[in-house]
């Protein structure tokens, strides 16, 4: 993943809470490099990033499955994590992630702010490398229904809304990223057991 203000990051945890619950799955939590300088995220109030080790391309090879996730920036990924899978050509050309199983997931500043949009543009990097992606489609029930409270995620993936950086990621937008952990994380085990 890759997360600025940590709404992706919450999101990720959580995720890989859902993906480990899943008997016999190990999941691992990676982020990939800035690519900001330092005085740049300083000047965009960023805090200090976890210490969630940072994943290199060629580590993507040793997974089974995946679920990526990042900010929106303009209905697209953000642009650290486009230039992390840029950087992937070496996998492309030995088709090391084709057939894996892949889902998205992300935050946007607003309702209009590209959650679905980002989702859709993000499968163009799967597609190029021949992954599975992997939506949750409504799968994850009456809580992709709801219409009292404002919720991120769509069939696409889970996601949540970040508004000027201080809305965290609420109760129904985390139970939502477990489940797609969960749901993701059965789907690789199957694709893997059936090899």
């Amino acid at each position: 993943y890759y997360s600025m203000y940590g709404h992706v990051e919450k999101l990720a945890e959580v995720i890989k809470k859902g993906a480990a619950s899943v008997e016999g799955v190990e999941a691992k939590l990676w982020q990939v490099p800035e690519t900001l300088p330092e005085e740049v995220l300083g000047k965009m109030s960023a805090p200090p990033k976890s210490d969630v080790p940072i994943i290199t391309p060629n580590e993507l090879s040793e997974a089974d499955g995946f679920v990526f996730g990042f900010p929106t920036r303009f209905g697209m990924m953000a642009a650290q994590f486009k230039a992390f899978l840029d950087a992937t050509g070496g996998l492309w050309r030995t088709q090391q992630l084709a057939g894996k199983p892949a889902g998205i997931f992300y935050s946007t500043g607003s309702q209009g702010g590209g959650q679905e949009t980002t989702a859709l543009t993000a499968i163009t990097q799967l597609v190029h490398h021949g992954m599975i992606f992997v939506p949750i489609g409504y799968t994850f029930g009456a809580g992709m229904f709801e219409m009292e409270k404002v919720k991120g995620g769509s069939p696409y993936g889970a996601g949540t809304y970040a508004g000027d950086g201080s809305r965290q990621p609420s109760e129904l937008e985390l139970e939502q990223a477990f489940h797609q952990g969960k749901y993701i994380a059965a789907i690789t085990k199957k694709l893997k057991g059936a090899a």
